[in-house]
C-alpha cells in the first residue's frame, strides 16, 4: 500500500493538526483586504431560524468571515465523508455546531438534526452542491427543508478578488496573499409551503441563479462547469477501474 493510500485510510486525525490551520486562517482574515456587502441587514438583524446556503467551492473564509454572535448559532451540514471529517473538525475550533451526512448517507438522520436546530432558533448552513457536485448545482435539499419548516433560504458567498483553483471537483478557491476578501449575504428568500416536486425543481432554480448572483458566477463560469464534471467523473471512473483492476 502506497503513502497516499496509507493517508487516505486515516478517517479521523489528531485535533491538535487542526489548530495551526484554523489560527492562521482566523489571522489572514484580519490582516488581509476585507469587505462585508450586507444590503439587508442580515449580520445586525436576529431573522433566524433560516437556511444558509454557499457554493463548496468558497468555504475556506466562510466561517471566519461571519460574526462570532452568529457562528454560534450555526450548524454546518458537513459530508459523513472522510473529508467532511477534517472540515467538522475546523469547524469545532471556529465555534461552529456540525451536523454529519448528506442526501445519500445518514439522510433520515441528518434532516431529524437539522430540524432540531431550525426549532431551537438556529441557522442550518450547507453546500447546496456539496459533496459530489456537479459544481454549482442546486440539490433539493435547501428548498424542501425551508419549505417544510416555513424558515427562509439566505444565500451567501465568500468571493475572492484574485485566487489559485485546486484541481477538485468543486475547483475549491484559495485567495493569494493580496486578494480582497468579500463576504457577500444576500437576499432572504421565503419558500412557499406543500410544493409539489415540480414547484420544488422551479424553487432550487430560483435559488441556484440567488446564490450565482451572490456568488458572481457567470454563465460561461457555469459552463466551464459542466465541462469540468464530465471530465472529473470520467477520471473517477478510469482511477476506479484501474484500483480494481489491481486487486
Amino acid at each position: 500500500m502506497s503513502l497516499k493510500q496509507k493517508f487516505r485510510e486515516i478517517k479521523k486525525l489528531p485535533d491538535f493538526l487542526f489548530y495551526i490551520p484554523a489560527k492562521l486562517i482566523s489571522f489572514l482574515r484580519y490582516v488581509m483586504r476585507t469587505e462585508v456587502i450586507d444590503p439587508e441587514g442580515f449580520v445586525s438583524s436576529e431573522d433566524a431560524p433560516a437556511v444558509a446556503i454557499c457554493w463548496h467551492n468558497r468555504l475556506l473564509f466562510f466561517p471566519v468571515m461571519c460574526p462570532l454572535k452568529k457562528r454560534k448559532k450555526t450548524a454546518a451540514l458537513i459530508s459523513a465523508s472522510r473529508d467532511g471529517q477534517y472540515i467538522a473538525d475546523l469547524c469545532k475550533l471556529w465555534d461552529l455546531e456540525t451536523i454529519r451526512g448528506s442526501s445519500s448517507r445518514k439522510s433520515v438522520q441528518v434532516m431529524g438534526e437539522a430540524v432540531e436546530c431550525l426549532k431551537k432558533g438556529m441557522y442550518v448552513a450547507m453546500t447546496p452542491d456539496g459533496p459530489r457536485g456537479p459544481r454549482y448545482s442546486m440539490s433539493r435539499g435547501p428548498v424542501r427543508m425551508a419549505s417544510e419548516m416555513g424558515v427562509k433560504v439566505l444565500p451567501v458567498s465568500v468571493n475572492y478578488s484574485s485566487y489559485w483553483e485546486l484541481k477538485s471537483w468543486d475547483r475549491f478557491q484559495i485567495p493569494k496573499p493580496w486578494a480582497k476578501i468579500t463576504i457577500v449575504y444576500g437576499k432572504m428568500i421565503r419558500i412557499p409551503p406543500d410544493l409539489t416536486d415540480e414547484e420544488v425543481d422551479q424553487w432550487r432554480e430560483i435559488l441556484r441563479k440567488k446564490l450565482n448572483e451572490t456568488a458572481l458566477v457567470t454563465p460561461e463560469m457555469e459552463k466551464q462547469a459542466q465541462e469540468d464534471d464530465v471530465e472529473y467523473r470520467a477520471k473517477k471512473a478510469a482511477q476506479r477501474r484501474k484500483e480494481t483492476s489491481r486487486k
